[in-house]
């Protein structure tokens, strides 16, 4: 998921240099929500892991 926010984050980034500020908006846009998503799940994973860990003790 985070290599797609990347992905996105490029595109706004061209489509902002070649001036199609449309396509930038909402490219920016997805990416945002996409990373979002990404470190909501990561934050998820990271508290079960620890939970994991502290029952093998």
């Amino acid at each position: 998921m985070l290599k797609w926010a990347l992905i996105f984050l490029v595109i706004s980034i061209i489509a902002g240099f070649f001036g199609f500020s449309g396509i930038s908006a909402a490219t920016a846009t997805i990416a945002r929500v996409l990373f979002g998503i990404f470190l909501v799940v990561f934050l998820i994973f990271l508290i079960l892991a620890l939970m994991a860990g502290q029952a093998i003790f």
